[in-house]
C-alpha cells in the first residue's frame, strides 16, 4: 500500500489492536494486531456484516517470531507495514 492514511481510528487498544483507517483516495483498511501477527486488509466499508473474505493480511502482513508484545502503537504497526500517515492525517483513540 503506498497511498498515505488520512484518518485513523482506534477500535480496539489492546489485544487485539484494531484501527479502522481511510487512505487519501478513500479506500478502507482494517488494521489489526494480535497474538504477534500484524495485517492489514481493504474492504469497501468498516464492520464485518459486509466483508466477503477474512482478514488476513492481503494489504500487508507482519509475524513476530519470538515472545510477541501483546500491543503495539500505531506508529510502530505503520513502520512494521509499510504504512504511512498523510501530512494533516487525523487520529483518533
Amino acid at each position: 500500500m503506498t497511498l498515505p492514511l488520512q484518518i485513523v481510528v482506534e477500535t480496539c487498544c489492546a489485544c487485539p489492536n484494531q484501527w479502522d483507517a481511510w487512505t487519501v483516495d478513500g479506500q478502507y483498511l482494517y488494521l489489526r494486531y494480535r497474538s504477534g501477527i500484524g495485517t492489514v486488509d481493504a474492504y469497501g466499508a468498516p464492520g464485518p456484516d459486509g466483508w466477503t473474505v477474512p482478514p488476513d493480511g492481503r494489504v500487508a502482513r507482519f509475524e513476530d517470531d519470538d515472545d510477541p508484545p501483546i500491543d503495539i502503537g500505531l506508529d510502530e504497526f505503520l513502520h512494521r507495514t509499510g504504512l504511512t500517515l498523510a501530512p494533516d492525517a487525523v487520529v483518533t483513540t
